[in-house]
């Protein structure tokens, strides 16, 4: 039986890629976000438990703002949005998948 899915992505940052990780459950709702590499030389605060566990409970029905629905961290702009824009892509990906039924 599957209970969610997994997955690794990459997202620009100011001038690198940002490699983090969503995991959702079945209900489409993300169980949470890690950071796997980061490789600017600023904003790492966005590894934080703060601003990961802001994305918890969020879906595809969630708009994943910066600055409305997930708190900025000063120095960190660009990166807090490439992140919760492709943590807005990825919710799409599994609401999809989970419509179509094609994870089981």
């Amino acid at each position: 039986e599957t209970v969610g899915a997994v997955f690794v992505d990459n997202v620009k940052g100011k001038s690198r890629p940002i490699t983090y990780l969503v995991a959702f459950d079945m209900t489409e709702e993300i169980l949470g976000l890690e950071v796997l590499r980061y490789r600017e030389s600023h904003g790492g605060e966005i590894r934080s438990p703060m601003f990961r566990g802001q994305f918890k409970g969020k879906s595809h029905r969630d708009h994943l703002r910066v600055g409305k629905d997930i708190r900025n961290i000063s120095g960190a702009t660009i990166s807090c949005r490439a992140v919760s824009r492709g943590s807005r892509a990825l919710a799409a990906l599994m609401h999809f998948l989970v419509q179509e039924g094609r994870l089981q």
